[in-house]
């Protein structure tokens, strides 16, 4: 497997655009995007457990009901959720999309994203649709990935090549988010699109068996958001014989699948609104998988071990607080503690006591960009990685004027 360029559009087939179209005040931040395939596609898609759901989910679900998609349109400034006319809105979308490409509207993936709760107006979508047209290219996922953008600062897209049924195919992704993140079923939004051939099924099966280790163990701040949505086109263009069943074909796929996930995970924790660190809580040792996810999300989620990750103070103590509060079934008593990164490795914590470190040594590790949390469960044999970030001022100055 080679990680190769193009984002969204490294696989055979797809094209991607991004525009300015008036949604947004700055003229200089693209708002609108568009993902197409030469032809139609297998879709799979995941949702927000939110009870409170953008219209587009909505829109979407039923869409690819029939497993069946062939163009993503995306906006950012506005989630389009909350709106009495909301529905009425992502649906005229897809039709004057539809029409531009000379597709069924029932073939579009509609999604958005921004503030909640203000209406949205179609018309500079409208306006905007046929220069998104226009600009559709094999190099568009970059703008593609700009479009989609609200207060991330760093864009976010990987692509990979593997080989199924021997044939060379390609699967890739762009992501957004950086606030509002502690998903259920899903995260913030990302467009995942392959040219392998994979039934709708087996696609679905992939992307929410993959989900459960990936996008459901990202946390920033504790907010699910009302909009998240992960979406895979699949439009068989290399060529393999389609996969349809279990069996190395597919675990190439899942591998595929799982290292451009894994890749937008660590994206989106280290782009945490006002975030300065990328943090990764690895658990070993643990008695079940359930427990070793409850125990890496509950570090990862605890805000006095983000604080204490932002000012590099290695506070082992708020790590083992998370734990116990977890509510997951595990002994204190034999757990392990150590902060890992490019500088080194220090161990701070061993069975549920304190030992000795030098802080010194302990600073330098924690100021690095890229920290890992190291806890040994010593009670069994499963593990489970969790990514987050460091809580830093900047978090709350980004939120308390975030719709003003």
């Amino acid at each position: 497997m080679n990680i190769i360029e193009g984002g969204v559009c490294a696989a055979q087939g797809f094209s991607a655009s991004g525009i300015h179209c008036g949604i947004r005040k700055n003229r200089s931040k693209k708002d609108l995007a568009l993902i197409l395939s030469k032809v139609p596609a297998h879709a799979a898609a995941v949702y927000t457990t939110n009870l409170v759901k953008g219209a587009p989910l909505t829109v979407t679900k039923n869409h690819i009901a029939n497993g069946f998609a062939q163009a993503v349109i995306c906006n950012s400034g506005n989630a389009n959720t909350c709106n009495a006319n909301g529905i009425e809105v992502a649906e005229q979308t897809c039709e004057l999309i539809g029409k531009a490409l000379g597709i069924d509207a029932s073939d579009v993936v509609v999604a958005s994203t921004g503030v909640i709760g203000q209406p949205l107006d179609i018309t500079p979508i409208a306006n905007g649709i046929p220069a998104l047209v226009a600009e559709l290219s094999e190099n568009g996922s970059a703008a593609a990935e700009e479009g989609i953008m609200t207060t991330d600062t760093v864009p976010k897209q990987i692509a990979v090549e593997f080989v199924a049924g021997r044939k060379t195919c390609r699967i890739g992704g762009i992501a957004k988010g950086s606030g509002m993140i502690h998903p259920n079923m899903a995260t913030m939004l990302v467009f995942i699109t392959t040219d392998c051939a994979i039934s709708a099924e087996m696609l679905q099966k992939a992307l929410s068996s993959d989900i459960a280790d990936t996008f459901n163990m990202v946390s920033v701040d504790g907010d699910t958001s009302t909009n998240d949505m992960v979406t895979v086109l699949a439009n068989g263009l290399a060529g393999n014989a389609e996969i349809t069943a279990e069996g190395e074909d597919f675990t190439a796929f899942m591998q595929a699948l799982n290292t451009v996930t894994v890749h937008l995970c660590r994206c989106i924790a280290g782009d945490g609104e006002g975030a300065t660190k990328l943090l990764e809580c690895k658990v070993t040792g643990a008695k079940s998988v359930a427990v070793a996810k409850t125990v890496a999300k509950s570090v990862i989620c605890s805000s006095l071990t983000k604080a204490a990750m932002f000012g590099a103070d290695a506070n082992w103590g708020r790590v083992l607080c998370a734990i116990g509060y977890s509510g997951a079934d595990v002994d204190v008593n034999k757990i392990d503690v150590a902060f890992e990164s490019k500088a080194g490795k220090v161990a701070v914590c061993k069975n549920g006591a304190g030992i000795d470190f030098s802080e010194e040594v302990a600073k330098s590790v924690l100021l690095e960009k890229e920290i890992d949390i190291l806890i040994e469960m010593n009670d069994g044999e499963a593990a489970a990685t969790a990514w987050g970030c460091d809580l830093t001022y900047d978090y709350v100055k980004i939120n308390g004027d975030y719709r003003t």
